[in-house]
Parts: C-alpha cells; sequence; structure tokens
C-alpha cells in the first residue's frame, strides 16, 4: 500500500461527504474494495470516517479556538483537521506525533510548503495547549449540541418535543456504534442453525428480540460469512424486522409494500408468508425497484412483484380494497439512523420535515382505500420526529372514522418493548438509547 493512503483515502471521502454530499457508507464501501485494505485498516477507515462526520461540530468547535477568524481554508484543509483532531482527541491507539507527521506529509502532497506548515503550526498547538472545555458552555441546548455534535435547531426540537433526558440520552446514543443485524432466510435455514454455523465460522453472536429470524453480530464482518453466498442470510436492522413481523402477513395474502426499496421489509414479508401468495412491491424510482427485484432473487423468493410508480397514484392501478396486508414504511428524516449515516444530521432542516410530512399523509391517504375490510396497514418510518410519526397518523384518522390504531398489536410485540419509552395511543417509537438499534417508529391500523 502506497504511504499514508489510508488516510489520503479517508480525507478523499470526507471531502466527498462535506463538500459534495456524497453518502459516507457507499463511499467507505467503493474505497475498500478499490483499494483492497486488509480487516485492520478497513476498521481503522471506516473509523476514521464516521467518528470524523459523527463529531464534526464538535471538532469546529475546537478548531475555531485555534483559528484566526479572518483566515480563510480550503474545505480539504478543514477536514483535513477535523480529521486530525478526531484521532487525537478520541483513538488512543495512535500516538499525537505521527497523526501530525502524516497530516503534514498529506499537506505537502496535495498542497504546498504553507499548506503544510499551517497545518502543523495549528495541529502542534492543540498538541501543546489541549482541547477546549465544553463543559463551560452555559446554554444547555448549545452544549448538548456542541458536546454530542448535533445542530442546534434539531437539539432544540428534541427538548420541545421529549425533554431533557430523552433528548440527551438520544443525543449520546447516536454517537455509539450499534451492532449489524442479520435475518435468516426460514425457508433454507434454522435461526438457531444459523446461530451455530456463524459462531464455528469464528463470529460472536446473539438472537435478537425483535424477530424470530434476527441475528446481532457483535464481532466480525459477517458478509464473508458463507451464509450470505448462498442467500441463507440478508442484513437487516433489528427494529425494521419488527414491520414485517406485526404486519401479520400469511400464506395466499396479497401484499402492498407501498416504499419497498431497497427490499429488506419486502422480502422479509415474502418469507413470513412462506413464498405463498402475492407480494406486490413499488417505489418511485425505477432503478431502487431493480434493487427489490435483486434482493428476492438472491434470497430464491418468487412472489415479489417489484416496479415503479408514485404509491400515491396506485389507485389508478388497482380496485378499492384490493390487498389484505399494506405496508407503508415512508420517506422520512431519518433522524433514527444516524448512528449508521451520520451525515443524514448536517443535510436536512424544518422545511424537509415539513414537506415530507405533507408526502407521508399524502401516502397514507392513497394507499388506504386500496385496503380491504378487515386488513391491517402498517405505517413505519426511521425517524423519531413527532411530525412525521404521530401527528401523521393523528392527522389521518380525523379524516377516516373507518379506520382505527389496532391496539392489539402492542400485545404482539416482544415483552420488553411493551415497556419501552414510546408507546403512545398512535403506535410505537423506539428510541436509538433503549435497545442498542436505531430509532424507529411504527403503528398498525385496521379498516372497520
Amino acid at each position: 500500500m502506497a504511504k499514508y493512503q489510508l488516510r489520503k483515502t479517508a480525507l478523499e471521502i470526507l471531502v466527498r461527504v462535506g463538500e459534495n454530499g456524497g453518502f459516507s457508507h457507499l463511499l467507505i464501501d467503493q474505497a475498500i474494495r478499490k483499494q483492497g485494505f486488509d480487516q485492520r485498516d478497513e476498521a481503522l477507515l471506516t473509523e476514521i470516517v464516521y467518528g470524523t462526520i459523527q463529531r464534526k461540530l464538535t471538532l469546529a468547535y475546537f478548531l475555531d479556538h485555534f483559528l484566526n477568524s479572518r483566515k480563510k481554508i480550503d474545505g480539504w484543509v478543514r477536514w483535513l483537521l477535523y480529521m486530525s483532531m478526531y484521532q487525537m482527541n478520541y483513538l488512543s491507539k495512535v500516538p499525537d506525533h505521527a497523526i501530525i507527521h502524516e497530516s503534514v506529509e498529506i499537506a505537502k502532497q496535495k498542497g504546498h510548503q504553507g499548506i503544510s506548515s499551517f497545518v502543523n503550526g495549528i495541529l502542534r498547538t492543540v498538541q501543546r495547549n489541549g482541547f477546549p472545555d465544553i463543559s463551560k458552555i452555559e446554554d444547555q441546548a448549545k452544549k448538548l449540541s456542541i458536546e454530542t455534535s448535533h445542530p442546534l435547531w434539531l437539539v432544540e426540537r428534541w427538548l420541545n418535543m421529549y425533554g431533557t433526558d430523552t433528548t440527551v440520552k438520544m443525543c449520546r446514543s447516536n454517537l455509539q456504534h450499534k451492532p449489524i443485524s442479520v435475518r435468516v432466510q426460514p425457508m433454507k435455514i434454522t435461526r438457531e442453525e444459523a446461530l451455530q454455523r456463524l459462531e464455528e465460522e469464528g463470529y460472536q453472536v446473539e438472537s435478537s428480540i425483535f424477530s424470530p429470524q434476527g441475528i446481532n453480530v457483535i464481532s466480525g464482518n459477517v458478509l464473508k460469512s458463507s451464509l450470505f453466498r448462498t442467500g441463507k442470510l440478508t442484513i437487516q436492522d433489528q427494529t425494521s424486522m419488527l414491520a414485517a413481523e406485526i404486519l401479520s402477513a400469511g400464506p395466499e395474502m396479497t401484499v402492498l409494500d407501498a416504499c419497498s426499496a431497497p427490499g429488506g421489509k419486502t422480502t422479509h414479508i415474502a418469507e413470513k408468508m412462506n413464498n405463498r401468495g402475492e407480494v406486490h412491491a413499488y417505489d418511485l424510482h425505477s432503478k431502487k425497484a431493480k434493487l427489490v427485484s435483486k434482493r428476492a432473487v438472491e434470497l430464491d423468493l418468487t412472489i415479489i412483484e417489484a416496479k415503479q410508480a408514485d404509491s400515491r397514484k396506485l389507485a389508478e392501478l388497482y380496485e378499492p380494497e384490493h390487498f389484505d396486508r399494506i405496508l407503508l414504511d415512508a420517506p422520512c428524516s431519518g433522524f433514527g439512523v444516524l448512528r449508521g449515516k451520520p451525515d443524514i444530521k448536517y443535510h436536512k432542516n424544518v422545511k424537509d420535515i415539513e414537506t415530507l410530512s405533507v408526502i407521508q399523509r399524502e401516502l397514507l391517504e392513497n394507499v388506504a382505500s386500496l385496503l380491504k375490510k378487515g386488513g391491517k396497514l402498517v405505517y413505519s418510518t426511521c425517524t423519531v420526529d413527532k411530525a412525521e410519526n404521530e401527528t401523521v397518523v393523528k392527522e389521518f384518522l380525523a379524516g377516516h372514522e373507518d379506520f382505527q390504531v389496532d391496539r392489539q398489536f402492542v400485545e404482539e410485540l416482544p415483552e420488553v418493548l411493551q415497556k419501552g419509552d414510546g408507546i403512545s395511543d398512535w403506535g410505537l417509537q423506539i428510541f436509538p438509547y433503549e435497545f442498542d438499534t436505531d430509532g424507529f417508529f411504527l403503528t398498525r391500523l385496521t379498516k372497520n
């Protein structure tokens, strides 16, 4: 490997994410495949990129204390300093002098002597003086914003919605890694068999409480397991497994997955149906609909038909009351998945939430007419914002007397979830700090 290649690659990814709006998880995967990093370097690259993005606002606060306010620096230089300070403050295995040396050499290669001297001066001052004390910030919302690197408007919004205790726990948990979870294809292997096979291959695993098909991977790159190559496992977060579990779809039913890409929930539904019946899956973009078909093929599921369409217009394709079950996993702000996709919190704003909540209500309004009497409709999102969750459900029910929240779904949840902080009259909000998972909202509606 070329000298400094790992950190040069990390910097390239950070610049593409921070300056051009790229997606960190996709860019990391591409870089790992291209560069052929070994497992240790792969882990370090991921740690540096995700950690720097997760802590961006904290690092910006630190850097401001060492910069002349009139000094203008290029974006890549700023990200190089963020990346270096992240390693100096949060990673203990690499000594400061090594971090500074590599950063100065990268600055020299990418820029010129003046930039490398500037980088060296900043980092030497940081090493000598230490990092600023965040605890001295008097405003509590601002202090939490800087400490946990969440935009101030978002912290204030959560404080108004949930109060201090929940907001603090949510912000802090968003900085923590969560275990990868996988789902077994039950027509190919049982969970018990999969657990045994994975342990034999050297993985540390445990059963998930969220689904009888779920497995948490505590350590090891499970994507390299032989079970993936043979379509016996698929990646899916534990919380999103609840959607298919609560939908209660069975063999020979006709089911609609209105917003299906990339297909995790769609294929889970087909598995719950024992691959008998019909699953009609739609996505607004044809490329994403093809991802659903691809995943179905990988898992040998033949009852899924994935197509492109705006699900607000599906009434033009189907007669009213066509489906026994409907899943609407609506497009959302994604504030429940910040642990795995930290860049989201810097790119969204209040207007985005308002726009999304309108789309969510339109989707729910339009797919509801396609549900049979006595059928079940699950509404879910991967966010923690009430405007996209409870409010959408409340407003829908206010205009549809023939629908109601099916309270029985709470009784069908694992017992520990029934006692969660987010149970309400409108559904279940799972917070990321509760079960070491993504944040997730879901509810089940029935048609009288």
